[in-house]
């Protein structure tokens, strides 16, 4: 019997960690969140192919941290009216990463 090797279930192009990470949010909530008193989360718009597993690796090699837990959403287009027409905004992911209490992110 011939061996069969283990395809991946990623959709999409191979991603680099700058592709998977499109930028940080900074809103009220993910600074109160990103403290280290309170959950040391930080949130990100990432690439809609992204894994779990590729925003992992991609946040502790641009950042040199360590992560422990990734959380995503996939967040739906608002819908928009521009003169007389009515549209939507595109589809976007949002990822939420917990950090080791010894890490930090600084953006500022």
């Amino acid at each position: 019997m011939a061996t069969m090797e283990k395809q991946s279930k990623t959709r999409g192009p191979e991603l680099d960690p700058h592709q998977v990470i499109l930028w940080p949010l900074i809103t009220e909530k993910g600074t109160h969140q990103s403290t280290h008193e309170h959950h040391n989360a930080y949130s990100f718009q990432v690439n809609l192919w992204a894994t779990k597993q590729q925003i992992k690796t991609a946040i502790e090699e641009l950042f040199n941290v360590r992560v422990e837990k990734v959380r995503t959403q996939m967040r739906r287009g608002k819908l928009r009216r521009y003169r007389f027409k009515k549209g939507r905004l595109p589809n976007w992911k949002k990822a939420i990463v917990k950090l080791n209490p010894a890490d930090k992110i600084e953006f500022f």
